[in-house]
């Protein structure tokens, strides 16, 4: 029995990057409001993301900063 070839894996961003290069000619005027909303809640969700990062690292800043 072959094995199915492994998928390629995409690098880190490399969906953003392929997103930001389809022609977007070929969508009509509600399709491009679903896509922003889609692309707004994405942006939203990465900035959830950051907040939380920011928030351990300050956590970790507070916990291991020199106290005088």
């Amino acid at each position: 029995m072959a094995e199915e070839p492994a998928e390629i894996r995409r690098g880190r961003g490399q969906a953003l990057i392929d997103l930001a290069r389809e022609d977007l000619e070929l969508y009509g005027v509600g399709e491009l409001e679903e896509r922003i909303e889609a692309l707004q809640a994405e942006i939203a969700r990465s900035r959830a993301q950051m907040q939380r990062k920011q928030a351990g690292r300050a956590a970790a800043d507070a916990l291991f900063s020199k106290r005088d």
